[in-house]
């Protein structure tokens, strides 16, 4: 309670200070994207951002001697700004606005401010008004894509209109609820914030007859710089990540070092006893780079958390996530979308094999029949049991996925780990290492607490909420690639791996060979069963959780969803 009451405290703090100009002009386009923005933190960058900052940078470069830019704030009326430039005409100082696009047109074809673009360039005249002491008339913006000035007269009902915004912008800074999605779905498709927003998927939550238009990015083509040789360090040079390889100094080879600009990486993944420079952490904080650690032997050992604001975000993570109903409802949909995955994947070489053999057949059945009493369970630990039910149904029948013409050394008998004791499952460690790595790299992307979940139980490194969502992608990302890969003969049974008496790991040919595999199959494509729209699954990762967090937002019902065919 302590920590609730001090962060209501601070909401009240925050209500009372000064409001950007700028988040009126969100809070008039949707109040849920301004309640993103202001109060969550939410900011996201897309090329239309960019290009109003290109604009505004050639408008600087194109100065006269009446025109001047200024900031300003004011904490009686609430508000701060910069005005993007002043200008004197007939003895009257008027504040202008430069937008990218095109204006309103009436019904009489005239040009009009959009009714946000009103707001904030009334904003900005009434903040000069009381802050120089000076009246102003009107404030002006010049919409470059036609080319059109409109003038926005400053008068009591401007000034009106000003003050109930600001109130309006107050209120929604102590709610600790998110405003809903605009019913002006076309105001989504234009919003940089969509991809955090989901505003389609929100609706499909609450219309489940809706077909819902794909706002959410398709992929992230931000390479993944996976450091895989010991002594390799990377460092900082400018707006680039620099990588300097190790010289072996036995064959007399000199350090190579490659550069990588920074807005083409999206993790850095480093192997073994790979380095990092404390600036080139700094930089992929700023840039939003992950950096993940990964032992030599294939074991996930952490991430770097750079994560600022949003405790409003965790704090309802907190609230939703102690209750053991909500946990139990969705750790029933987690365990039947893994078990169901497990149960269709072994349907799979069923089909392929021709003739069902014994094993699979009886596995197969069996696991149809532990799954049903999934949604009846009554607690976690009856979950549990019925999960390990499903494991041992599913690995002892895995084997038969194996072609006949497989080397011994490389087939699979059964489960084993820390350390793997044969080259099976020396591929699946590795495998899901990489995927805890990848899963934990999207809950710090989206902003929520690893260290809660809702099923799986706090242990050593790996965060039960990582753990949680990894268990939907382990079917289609891990366990298919391998067997795969396995059946078409791509893996070495001496130079793809170290044995060491019981010990079995991947050698670095091998851990090279698996990353590349790994990188594959994440760029491909699968099509959502409930939003019906395809993403790579290194999106989906990302989507997912942004659907978890949907179940405790009033928005639910579409995670977990995504079981293989």
């Amino acid at each position: 309670m302590n920590a609730i009451t001090s962060f209501l405290d601070s909401l009240e703090a925050t209500a009372n200070s000064t409001l950007r100009v700028s988040s009126l002009h969100a809070l008039a386009y949707c109040p849920r994207l301004f309640y993103l923005e202001e109060v969550e933190e939410l900011y996201t960058e897309d090329a239309a951002v960019f290009a109003g900052r290109r604009l505004h940078a050639e408008l600087e470069k194109q100065e006269d001697e009446d025109w001047e830019e200024l900031f300003l704030e004011n904490e009686e009326l609430g508000l701060r700004g910069r005005v993007d430039a002043l200008r004197t005409r007939d003895g009257w100082v008027i504040p202008y606005e430069h937008k990218r696009g095109r204006s309103y047109r009436d019904e009489h074809d005239q040009p009009q401010a959009w009714e946000s673009d009103r707001l904030q360039i009334l904003a900005y005249a009434y903040l000069l008004e009381v802050t120089l002491g000076v009246p102003i008339q009107e404030g002006r913006i010049r919409y470059h894509a036609d080319n059109v000035l409109v003038h926005v007269p400053l008068d009591e009902t401007g000034r009106r209109m000003v003050r109930e915004a600001i109130a309006q912008a107050r209120a929604l800074r102590c709610s600790t609820h998110r405003p809903p999605v605009t019913e002006n779905e076309r105001l989504c498709g234009r919003c940089s914030l969509a991809p955090v927003c989901l505003p389609e998927e929100a609706r499909l939550a609450h219309d489940q007859g809706w077909q819902p238009v794909r706002l959410f990015p398709e992929d992230d083509d931000r390479q993944i710089l996976h450091i895989l040789e010991p002594g390799t360090s990377v460092g900082r040079a400018g707006e680039q990540l620099k990588i300097t390889a190790c010289p072996n100094r036995s064959a007399g080879t000199k350090p190579t070092v490659e550069k990588v600009p920074a807005r083409q990486v999206g993790q850095v993944v480093l192997h073994s006893f790979a380095q990092i420079s404390t600036q080139a952490l700094r930089f992929c904080a700023d840039q939003g780079i992950g950096v993940h650690l990964v032992s030599g032997g294939g074991r996930y050992l952490g991430s770097f958390d750079s994560r600022q604001g949003s405790i409003q975000r965790r704090l309802r993570q907190y609230e939703a996530l102690s209750n053991p109903d909500f946990c139990l409802q969705l750790a029933r949909r987690l365990v039947a979308c893994r078990g169901q995955g497990q149960r269709k994947f072994l349907m799979r070489g069923r089909r392929g094999a021709g003739e069902a053999t014994a094993a699979l057949g009886v596995a197969i059945d069996q696991m149809k029949a532990v799954l049903k009493g999934v949604p009846r369970a009554e607690s976690l630990g009856s979950l549990l049991g019925l999960e390990g039910n499903l494991a041992a149904l599913y690995f002892g029948a895995l084997g038969e996925m194996i072609s006949p013409g497989v080397p011994q050394e490389l087939r699979f008998d059964q489960r084993n780990r820390r350390p793997p004791k044969d080259r099976f499952n020396a591929l699946l460690g590795f495998g899901y290492a990489l995927l805890l790595k990848d899963v934990m790299n999207a809950i710090l992307t989206v902003g929520l607490e690893p260290a809660l979940g809702f099923y799986h139980q706090p242990r050593t490194q790996a965060p039960p909420l990582a753990l949680d969502l990894m268990e939907i992608f382990r079917i289609p990302l891990v366990d298919m690639p391998v067997v795969g890969s396995i059946n078409r003969n791509q893996w070495d049974a001496a130079t793809d791996f170290t044995v060491c008496e019981q010990q079995v790991w991947l050698s670095d040919d091998g851990r090279r060979k698996f990353v590349a595999l790994y990188e594959r199959r994440k760029e491909e494509s699968w099509k959502h069963p409930v939003t019906e729209y395809s993403l790579t699954y290194r999106r989906l990762m990302e989507l997912e959780v942004r659907l978890l967090e949907k179940e405790w937002m009033g928005e639910g019902g579409l995670f977990g969803q995504l079981i293989i065919r």
